[in-house]
């Protein structure tokens, strides 16, 4: 017998899952970033964290509106199927209701037998009996085409009202997400015209702090190109290392080239430096997020964590250096000629030198006593190269 299966479409699953993924950014941006926030002490990086959340939340209210338009493609096509199918039904209950009229009123059991007997030879009564034979089955096919055209019926009405109280649950949600983005955006106004009125002091304070990190990025350059110096010189003394008289990365032994390979081939994958985190600052030169007119040169990724999280080393290696600038450290973990950075630790639990494993703590993360922030300052470098650290972590 025909029966029909209804399952869900790997699109409709791409969308479901697209759309739980935004909700639970949501979640983790509403507990790492607003939590512990000190809003009135520090209106430029509310500002900013709020700015995060209204893009999340934006993106979150795209993401069910394509998943109920979607729903509503898959409802009207639905709804045509079983027009169509009803319409099919119709025609074969009046046609089968047709022959069972007929064959009752032209024959009884005896007319059957009647109409067998009086074939002129037996060759004509075989083809009668063939035909009623045949007759039979059809009328048997014709019963059974019923009964499963009436089964898919059913199940596409069954279908229809499971998909339309899903549109009916996701219009709700819309509207729930819309009015609490409506509230966000009405703060984000009165916070922008705050810091409007303290545009030249906020600048002064921007530009204080990008000199900062220009001379930090400045010192984590120079201490790679002397790691990467000091283990030239080392090699011209040791005859199983690999140094390229063409570049000026490490000189490798075939354990450090083994490790680099495999750290490569963990591009994307890598697990997060933090056991939970949210990204609040890109890579690459971006836009100031709260003032126009005003770019970042980032060299890495900024992820913000709960209070007192630990990082933790996204690939074995051994800790390369320790440094440590106005009472907070940057971790080096040198993975054949790749390093990962973990910068602005309170505390350290590694040494120079020490061997660590996979997602092994190697600090304890620096938490902003004026923002209430938890912010660990994460770059990824191959020789001199700085590398986009979101290309190689896998999607938290």
């Amino acid at each position: 017998m025909f029966t029909v299966c209804f399952s869900q479409t790997t699109k409709q699953k791409e969308l479901e899952k697209k759309r739980a993924q935004l909700q639970q950014e949501i979640v983790r941006v509403n507990k790492l970033l607003f939590q512990n926030q000190k809003k009135e002490e520090n209106l430029l990086g509310y500002l900013s964290d709020l700015n995060k959340k209204i893009q999340v939340r934006s993106d979150l209210i795209k993401a069910i509106t394509a998943e109920a338009n979607f729903l509503q493609g898959e409802i009207n096509k639905n709804e045509k199927q079983k027009k169509a199918l009803e319409k099919e039904l119709k025609v074969l209950k009046e046609d089968y209701a047709e022959m069972i009229l007929k064959s009752y009123k032209s024959k009884s059991e005896q007319s059957k037998l009647m109409f067998l007997l009086s074939s002129e030879d037996f060759f004509q009564g075989y083809k009668r009996f063939r035909y009623m034979q045949q007759y039979a089955d059809f009328r048997r096919k014709q019963g059974d085409t019923i009964v499963a055209k009436t089964e898919k019926v059913a199940a596409l009405t069954r279908e229809l009202q499971f998909q339309k109280k899903q549109k009916d649950a996701l219009a709700r949600t819309n509207r729930l997400e819309a009015d609490k983005l409506k509230s966000e955006k009405e703060t984000q106004v009165g916070l922008m015209n705050q810091i409007k009125s303290k545009e030249k002091q906020y600048l002064a304070d921007i530009r204080k702090k990008q000199a900062e990190e220009k001379r930090l990025d400045a010192e984590i350059e120079r201490v790679i190109k002397a790691a990467i110096a000091a283990s030239r010189a080392k090699s011209t003394t040791k005859t199983k290392v690999d140094v390229d008289a063409k570049t000026s990365g490490f000189a490798l032994t075939p354990e450090g080239k083994a490790l680099a390979n495999r750290f490569e081939e963990n591009r994307g994958k890598l697990p997060w430096p933090v056991a939970e985190g949210i990204v609040t600052r890109k890579y690459g030169v971006i836009p100031h997020p709260t003032l126009k007119g005003i770019e970042i040169d980032s060299k890495g990724i900024h992820i913000t964590t709960k209070k007192n999280a630990s990082a933790r080393a996204v690939f074995k290696g051994k800790v390369l250096a320790i440094q440590s600038v106005s009472g907070r450290y940057a971790v080096y973990v040198q993975h054949g000629n790749y390093i990962s950075l973990y910068n602005n630790l309170d505390k350290v639990y590694v040494n120079k030198g020490q061997e660590v494993g996979l997602k092994q703590p190697l600090g304890v993360i620096f938490t902003d006593k004026v923002t209430g922030n938890t912010e660990l300052k994460f770059q990824i470098w191959k020789d001199t190269q700085r590398q986009n650290p979101i290309y190689w972590l896998a999607r938290m």
